[in-house]
């Protein structure tokens, strides 16, 4: 314990030479547990992980992500592929930080263009584990027309995969080229077999075409992920 604490003070006092935190400096923080003395009980977190927190316990309602370049196209192939972009801050949420009620919503906005009766599916996954699939969407004739992806999460319970829950819902809407309507999917589905709080959770959402076809082609322009709750 004693070299525990003096290789602490070490980091702490080589740290305070420079003017600002790195993120993979640690720091020590009390965490409430009446096993202890004082009930707090002592942890060290790194810098990275505890504005992770912040954001996500403290900033209620503010952004924590936002996309600045265009997402890939993905075009002429059958390969499920990611759509989302990069951007400012993060769509990783670190091991052990979500917490009960934590909410969270989703608008992504793109370009979309598919030949008549092929199928367009869309996943949603946090990590390998997924959260919501549309399954195969039979596409119209469309032609570079804008899609909108709107999705709502809220955290049901935390805990490793078995115990932890989280409910994703939401609309996937567009306009076919011989008509003004709209089309689309919605969804609600609960996740609490194989989502885990327990390990880094990052944000993805995936295409998947049923044809490699140079007439099916999407690609995302908007994305922002913010905290509601």
């Amino acid at each position: 314990m004693l070299n525990n604490l003096l290789n602490l003070f070490n980091l702490i006092r080589i740290g305070a030479r420079r003017t600002a935190p790195e993120v993979s400096d640690l720091f020590m923080i009390g965490v409430k547990n009446d096993q202890y003395d004082g009930d707090y009980r002592p942890a060290i977190i790194t810098v990275q992980d505890f504005m992770a927190y912040i954001n996500l316990n403290v900033a209620t309602g503010g952004g924590l992500f936002s996309q600045t370049v265009n997402g890939p196209t993905v075009t002429n192939t059958t390969t499920e592929t990611n759509i989302l972009g990069t951007g400012v801050g993060s769509l990783g949420v670190p091991a052990n930080v979500f917490m009960v009620g934590d909410s969270f919503h989703i608008t992504v906005i793109g370009h979309l263009s598919s030949k008549n009766n092929d199928n367009l599916r869309i996943r949603v996954k946090s990590g390998s584990v997924v959260l919501v699939d549309t399954g195969s969407i039979n596409m119209p004739g469309l032609t570079n027309q804008h899609f909108e992806l709107n999705m709502d999460f809220t955290i049901r319970a935390i805990g490793a995969a078995g115990v932890a829950s989280i409910a994703s819902g939401g609309q996937f809407t567009y306009i076919k080229d011989a008509s003004t309507a709209y089309e689309g999917v919605d969804f609600s589905v609960i996740n609490n077999t194989t989502f885990d709080t327990t390990v880094l959770n990052t944000l993805t959402i995936t295409a998947e075409w049923s044809a490699a076809d140079p007439l099916n082609s999407i690609y995302t322009e908007i994305v922002t992920l913010t905290k509601t709750y």
